[in-house]
């Protein structure tokens, strides 16, 4: 019997399921439909398939449903961040954030992550594994179904690196866009990448309305390296080249986040340098206040400097706005409450 989670199947692969056990193609469609739109936590709450069928999947396929070990809610403005438990125990973690224009869910798209950041949380415990699409999928389903809200944008930036589980991204990218599930547009959904510049080239063929967000977070090939190991692989210019290219192929806007991070890469220079790298390109940058790690000296510029780089890149006609800081009386960064969680487990 098929080892794939049953949640990363789609209405063929299920089809084929079905056929296995002697059930009738239609049984794969009410399947998915239980999966991905009702949003079913159990086999045992699809009435409307055969018991037999049903016991039958549980013994072979076990259900992927995700466990929510903890769930942090800021006083603030009511950002919630979910710390999920996978079928092999490993720990994952989501943010729901609410905004005037809709609920928006930030998801991990593996456990731990290779990329090596220097400012983030995510990458001090190296890599696990890849989440499968199904993974990836049941966070948002387990949000929507906990919190009782309905999801209208989603943001693959949590913990991992998109690109380096591009086919299961790939895949769920298709799924949580199809009218047969939650049917989230694609123009409501961003990935973002450290800019693996072959899988760049590679999404760009697949046409999709998706946002492509780029952690660019330097103004240099130099300072780049000082903060993403990815710059001693990719050259800014390869990597430019490969978001022009991905534009073009598109015709979605680029958007560029940028971690301020005092004294490294938050001066008027820095500005003045990126803004020539980047003008005429259809863009926006996200500039970000840097979120302190203890793990790491890297302070937050103060508000008078990230004014001041903003303004700059405004004067050379760059559109760009500054993040608003979501859940700081949490563990809001990406990787902080699994860090923290595995930190008390051991």
């Amino acid at each position: 019997m098929c080892k794939k989670d049953i949640k990363s199947m789609s209405v063929n692969e299920l089809k084929g399921l079905a056929a296995a056990y002697g059930e009738k193609p239609f049984r794969a469609k009410q399947l998915y439909e239980w999966m991905h739109k009702k949003l079913a936590s159990s086999y045992e709450e699809m009435t409307n398939l055969p018991k037999a069928f049903r016991e039958k999947l549980e013994r072979d396929l076990p259900y992927l449903c995700l466990e929510a070990l903890e769930v942090q809610v800021s006083k603030l403005d009511g950002t919630r961040k979910y710390l999920f438990r996978l079928p092999d125990g490993n720990v994952i973690e989501s943010v729901l954030m609410k905004y005037h224009h809709g609920n928006s869910v930030c998801i991990s798209s593996q456990v731990g992550c290779r990329m090596g950041c220097r400012f983030c949380a995510s990458t001090i415990g190296g890599w696990t594994r890849n989440l499968s699409p199904g993974e990836m999928l049941d966070q948002i389903y387990r949000i929507q179904t906990l919190s009782g809200e309905r999801v209208s944008n989603i943001v693959i930036m949590g913990t991992g690196e998109p690109m380096d589980n591009y086919d299961n991204v790939l895949d769920f990218l298709h799924m949580i866009s199809d009218e047969q599930g939650l049917n989230i547009s694609q123009r409501n959904i961003t990935v973002s990448t450290c800019g693996i510049v072959p899988k760049i080239r590679q999404l760009a063929g697949e046409k999709l309305q998706i946002t492509l967000a780029i952690s660019l977070h330097a103004s240099t090939d130099e300072k780049r390296k000082e903060l993403m190991p990815i710059a001693y692989k990719y050259t800014m210019g390869e990597l430019l080249d490969a978001v022009k290219d991905y534009y073009r192929e598109t015709g979605r806007r680029i958007t560029f986040e940028y971690s301020l991070v005092a004294g490294k890469n938050d001066t008027e220079e820095d500005a003045r340098l990126l803004a020539d790298k980047i003008r005429g390109l259809n863009c926006h940058v996200n500039l970000i206040p840097v979120n302190p790690i203890k793990e790491r000296d890297f302070r937050q510029s103060d508000k008078n400097d990230i004014e001041l780089f903003k303004n700059k890149l405004e004067k050379y006609g760059i559109n760009v706005t500054i993040r608003r800081e979501m859940g700081r009386d949490i563990d809001g960064a990406c990787g902080q409450l699994r860090k923290s969680y595995l930190e008390r487990e051991i």
